[in-house]
């Protein structure tokens, strides 16, 4: 166990350290220039999609889909996760407060990905042996690829994204809110576990519909409650926003001079950590948020791409901001030489300012941004479930995800947590590949779509 927990940290390391950072920044940067820019052209109408409809008890979501704005929030669902309160801490540490420049830059060219994806995504979406609007990757790889070339590669990508997120992790989502509820409150991890797969059992068995409605509801409200919480943290330390930006711009060019205690930090660390977090994060070019913007109620493809624009948006330069704001506000980033891990230094930061009331917050934040993530990324799961094996498998992996949630809340086992690291960054090359071979197909999309009366977005 020990030497192939060895192998698989190896191997996570090669892929997350250059491989993938290259390969999603230059599928971003490739269609940034593709589709000349559509995530700054059209960033407006993507911010007026978005909340311009917001609407926390919309219609009710069965198998025709769901309303665009419930697949947004169903995408945002697994994208804020706990790696937005322990991410950007996990890129300062390791690559100084310039990571926070690059994290910047990689969510920039990641909104131009994620609009291919979704609209790619709502393309191609079909209509399962059930009845159901499905879509996802699996289709689009399937029309990229003919024959048997694209069917291995659909499979291997289902697979991997089933094992990465449906079993494994949610695995890791459950013990994040095990621990923080430990620590704060010193319940039982077990009694924890049980708690959040029975809650997580009864919407799943809810199927589309259910997951639709609480999603719409959870992701606003868990949204708004750490936002303000932040915002309030960062302006008790107001006089150190100045010094923050400085630290950010000079860190990504010179980190050594951005702090004292970065000390061997070099540019390509910060370029690295900050780029790999950013774009872990958002999930843009992961090929995970695709299945819930496929199923979106839409009149034209690209309606949907210009509303998964502001996903990545939401995800990156708001939330995971907000949490580096509040590190380097506070002064805990100095503290980098104490054994802190990323998520303690998060709740070291919120602690520093509102006393033992900061830990019960980042509790209770860890619950909703780890729940909400289990929900989505059982419904991605899900979605590859019935590609490969029909609705009627369905049930079984409801169960086994229950099962899952319970075993992860009360154990951590490295090697199913780098198993989970591994699996999630393998399931980008196939997506990637499907996202390139369709370029044209994107470009062809998005012209149509330039060339209509604006849909409105429901």
């Amino acid at each position: 166990m020990d030497q192939l927990n060895q192998v698989v940290v190896a191997l996570q390391g090669v892929l997350s350290g250059k491989v993938l950072v290259v390969l999603l920044v230059g599928t971003g940067i490739w269609f940034t220039i593709k589709l000349r820019g559509v995530q700054f052209v059209q960033f407006g109408r993507s911010l007026k999609a978005v909340f311009g409809n917001i609407n926390l008890n919309g219609e009710k979501a069965g198998k025709d889909g769901m309303s665009s704005f419930q697949s947004l929030t169903t995408a945002i669902a697994a994208q804020v996760g706990t790696g937005n309160l322990a991410g950007a801490a996990t890129a300062m540490v390791m690559g100084g407060p310039g990571a926070i420049f690059w994290m910047w830059v990689s969510a920039i060219f990641g909104m131009a990905t994620i609009f291919v994806e979704a609209s790619l995504a709502q393309k191609y979406k079909t209509v399962d042996d059930s009845g159901e609007v499905t879509g996802g990757p699996v289709y689009y790889i399937r029309a990229a690829y003919k024959g048997t070339f694209g069917k291995v590669l659909a499979a291997i990508f289902a697979i991997l994204i089933t094992l990465a997120l449906g079993f494994f992790g949610n695995m890791v989502q459950a013990n994040s809110i095990s621990a923080a509820f430990k620590g704060a409150f010193g319940i039982n991890p077990v009694y924890v576990g049980v708690a959040v797969a029975v809650l997580a059992g009864f919407i799943f068995l809810g199927g589309i519909g259910r997951i639709a409605s609480v999603t719409e509801k959870l992701v606003p409200i868990m949204a708004a409650f750490y936002i303000l919480g932040a915002l309030i943290l960062i302006i008790m330390h107001a006089g150190e926003i100045p010094n923050v930006f400085r630290m950010i711009f000079v860190g990504a060019f010179n980190p050594e001079a951005a702090l004292g205690g970065f000390a061997g930090v070099g540019v390509a660390k910060a370029i690295q950590y900050g780029v790999a977090r950013g774009l872990f994060s958002n999930e843009a070019g992961m090929g995970s948020t695709p299945h819930a913007h496929a199923v979106a109620k839409v009149k034209h493809p690209c309606d949907q791409g210009l509303v998964a624009i502001c996903s990545v948006f939401i995800d990156t330069i708001i939330i995971l901001n907000l949490t580096a704001f509040a590190v380097m506000c506070t002064g805990q980033l100095h503290e980098v030489n104490q054994p802190l891990t990323a998520a303690e230094l998060t709740q070291a930061a919120f602690v520093s300012g509102f006393g033992s009331f900061g830990a019960i917050f980042i509790a209770i934040c860890m619950f909703f941004f780890a729940f909400s993530t289990i929900i989505g990324w059982y419904f991605f799961g899900e979605k590859n479930v019935r590609y490969l094996f029909g609705a009627k498998a369905t049930k079984v992996y409801a169960a086994l995800v229950v099962v899952f949630i319970v075993i992860g809340s009360a154990l951590k086992v490295d090697l199913v947590w780098n198993l989970s690291d591994l699996f999630n960054s393998l399931m980008v090359i196939p997506n990637v590949l499907g996202l390139w071979a369709l370029s044209n197909v994107a470009k062809d999309l998005y012209d149509d779509w330039k060339n209509q009366k604006p849909a409105k977005v429901k």
